[in-house]
């Protein structure tokens, strides 16, 4: 019998107790403690305020939680001494089946991890979606993990403990996130396109308007007509534009008058991705408005207000110098002088978009009126770990940090390796390492700012020439304009004073410069509601990464909701990943916040 939060709430302690057997392995004091806190509003508040009780427990009881689970195809597996539960899982991964060379290799990673940690491997082999994790994906993480610092690897394993629990949980109420499900396996299917050189090494990377970008973009398209859009269409930049018409417009138009036009509620987030990056980066932020669309089209309802959800193009600055060409088009802030910008194979930004069919005539055209639109809300995966330490699947963003972006080239002399000493060189790689550490140490001043030189390129490097020539990037980040302004001063004082002394010569391009931007409160507040309508804590943090959001924040109001992260929240890396349960309760807060906007809040 499927088992409802009202039954389980009006039990006994003792009933209560029973229903919740088996969702922690051998440790009953975790429900015990959590039961305090009935009633349960909604199951993501059951498994925070479990979660919660192994937080505060300590080290000893955390250490002796994890010892009370079971190696992955261990002794118990093979002496047929698994839990119920347990034995489900491994099942469901297929290590009941391992080859003989499998299961020689998970015997010998448990031990290596035993003797390293002090305590077994722990992994929610279910997954992020609950179907099941491959043999192969499970050796290689524990591979990867055995590396881990024994201060990581603890948190990380209570970490999967909660999504076992979590997964335990969903099957006691009989609970699905169909919705999360979905989106999910839309991330999958955008996955596939990839550009040449990292497609074929399974590796994630969608440039701008490259073959891969532009069968995204198409798929997009798709997959919102088939959501119930009234409109698609890709607009002059490459953005996939979908627009959900008002309950007032259909009526009127149907009946054959214009009436007054409603303002709209804009939403999305960006589609390309970074250089071997990962699947939720951006993609989150316009599946998750597709699947309440979908929602509603599939109810025949309407809102008062129409709703364009936005793919934008490009967003993070990979293939040409400019960044946020997508959504800083939608605010006329297209500079007509990157068109004549070229990509590391020499084609132009405009060759580019002609080569794609767009037409760059266009691109004014595309500025929206902030007076026609009630805001901009976007969903974006955190990127970071806060939310995943926090036991959190959701997060409010209180304001996005402020951030500037530069390309650097510095110009040295070439000369022999063996011959030159060392006080004579001009080396234009010392240069910039030593630009990587002034930046690294005046970041570190601030507490709060960070600085980073993510490429050094030495052209044309031999391993017997010292550098005549290195480029560089250099971004650097902060809560508030003025903050970012007085590092920016120093770390680019700390490179002409650099180079004056190594006698090298420097030019520096600045290609991205954004303001930081608060959210604003009243629809900060909407997301606070909605999420607390779930049932989940209500968490407000501020964004380090830069978004879409900071772009339409110039323009109109605008406010974010971030969506927790698994492996430690990390992002930009292959590692990326959330859980469809996740996905499940952003779609409802966005439903939900939808709602308060036809209430009239």
């Amino acid at each position: 019998m499927t088992l409802t939060l009202e039954q389980f709430n009006a039990a006994t302690s003792e009933e209560a107790m029973r229903l919740l057997e088996g969702v922690y392995e051998h440790s009953p004091w975790i429900a015990e403690a959590a039961l305090k806190a009935r009633p349960f509003v909604s199951l993501a508040q059951l498994k925070h305020a479990l979660a919660r009780v192994v937080a505060g427990a300590g080290r000893d009881a955390q250490l002796a939680l994890i010892r009370a689970h079971p190696e992955l195809a261990g002794k118990a597996m093979v002496s047929q001494t698994l839990t119920a539960e347990s034995n489900n899982e491994q099942s469901t991964a297929g290590l009941t089946q391992c080859s003989a060379e499998e299961f020689a290799k998970l015997q010998q990673l448990n031990t290596a991890y035993n003797e390293k940690f002090g305590f077994p491997f722990i992994l929610a082999v279910r997954g992020p979606r609950g179907t099941g994790l491959s043999r192969r994906d499970i050796i290689d993480t524990f591979e990867r993990r055995l590396h881990g610092h024994p201060e990581f690897e603890l948190p990380e394993c209570l970490r999967n403990i909660h999504r076992i629990a979590e997964l335990r949980l969903n099957d006691k109420f009989g609970v699905t996130p169909a919705l999360g499900n979905e989106v999910w396996d839309w991330h999958e299917q955008l996955a596939q396109f990839s550009d040449p050189g990292y497609a074929e090494k399974g590796q994630l990377t969608v440039t701008y308007l490259t073959d891969a970008h532009q069968a995204c973009a198409a798929q997009i398209k798709t997959r919102m007509l088939d959501c119930g859009f009234d409109e698609v269409h890709i607009d002059a930049v490459g953005n996939v534009v979908g627009c959900y018409y008002s309950d007032s417009y259909m009526r009127t138009t149907n009946a054959g008058y214009n009436a007054e036009t409603p303002k709209t509620l804009l939403t999305g987030s960006h589609y390309d991705t970074v250089r071997n990056g990962g699947k939720y980066d951006g993609r989150l932020g316009i599946f998750v408005p597709m699947a309440c669309v979908r929602e509603l089209a599939s109810r025949g309802k309407r809102l008062p207000f129409h709703l364009e959800v936005v793919g934008f193009a490009e967003e993070e600055g990979q293939r040409f110098k400019a960044t946020f060409l997508g959504s800083g088009a939608l605010i006329g802030q297209f500079n007509t002088h990157w068109l004549d910008q070229k990509d590391a194979d020499g084609i132009t930004l405009r060759e580019a978009m002609m080569q794609a069919g767009l037409n760059v005539d266009d691109i004014a055209k595309l500025q929206r009126q902030p007076t026609d639109y009630l805001g901009f809300v976007e969903v974006h995966i955190e990127q970071g770990p806060v939310l995943n330490e926090l036991d959190l699947p959701l997060g409010v963003v209180s304001a996005i940090n402020g951030g500037v972006r530069y390309t650097g080239d510095i110009i040295g002399t070439a000369c022999h390796a063996g011959t030159t000493p060392m006080n004579r060189r001009n080396d234009a790689a010392a240069a910039v390492a030593e630009l990587i550490l002034a930046a690294e140490k005046r970041a570190l001043a601030d507490g709060d700012s960070v600085a980073t030189v993510g490429q050094l390129l030495v052209p044309n490097g031999s391993i017997n020439v010292v550098p005549g020539r290195a480029q560089f990037s250099l971004d650097m980040r902060a809560p508030t304009d003025a903050q970012r302004d007085a590092m920016e001063g120093d770390v680019l004082a700390a490179l002409a004073a650099i180079c004056t002394r190594r006698q090298v010569r420097y030019t520096l391009e600045e290609t991205m410069r954004a303001a930081a931007a608060p959210s604003a409160p009243a629809w900060q507040e909407r997301w606070e509601r909605a999420v607390q309508a779930l049932g989940v804590p209500v968490h407000c943090m501020p964004s380090g990464a830069g978004h879409d959001a900071m772009k339409l924040h110039e323009v109109m109001p605008q406010a974010m909701l971030f969506v927790r992260g698994q492996n430690s929240g990390i992002s930009h890396n292959p590692l990326e990943s959330s859980t469809s349960d996740d996905m499940q309760l952003a779609i409802e807060a966005f439903s939900l916040l939808l709602d308060q906007l036809a209430g009239g809040f």
